[in-house]
């Protein structure tokens, strides 16, 4: 059962707490990938919207110009196997030095190591390229929302199994 969305435009606000709560799941590892990243692509799609949903098998935060999902551009996935960059209209990117993985008709992504992956020149190049591939461009001025759209009751562990 999903929960109410919940919003805010701050960063104490109930859904930064929420989000917290949610990267409170995984192991302490993938929480500072999580962290780190998510703040680099804050940095790099300031005005964008953060959807947020805790499903099943992912948390994910989406990107987009507007409170659409469908109107997203990236999204950071994470599950308890690590965390990934989704283009979500990747198959179109040019992607000279192919990076993108993934063989669906739409989406590709970037498997995430540490957030100083998305530095990379060729990282880079392919965040630009989704980006003006955009059929809703981003605001040129002003803060994205943080929204939780939402969080699913059943869920995969979010850390590995201890051995």
């Amino acid at each position: 059962m999903a929960t109410k969305p919940s919003r805010t435009t701050g960063r104490a606000g109930p859904a930064e707490k929420q989000l917290e709560a949610f990267i409170g799941k995984f192991a302490p590892k993938d929480q500072r990938l999580i962290r780190a990243v998510r703040s680099t692509v804050r940095k790099r799609f300031p005005t964008a919207n953060e959807l947020v949903w805790d499903n099943y098998n992912f948390f994910v935060i989406g990107y987009s110009p507007t409170e659409r999902p469908s109107d997203s551009i990236v999204s950071i996935a994470a599950r308890a196997n690590g965390v990934g960059l989704c283009f979500i209209h990747g198959a179109g990117l040019p992607d000279p030095g192919k990076l993108l993985l993934g063989s669906g008709r739409q989406t590709r992504f970037i498997r995430l190591e540490s957030a100083a992956v998305l530095a990379r020149p060729e990282v880079e190049a392919l965040l630009a390229a989704a980006i003006a591939r955009a059929q809703t461009p981003l605001a040129a001025g002003g803060r994205g929302k943080l929204l939780i759209r939402s969080v699913s009751a059943k869920q995969r562990p979010r850390r590995k199994p201890a051995r």
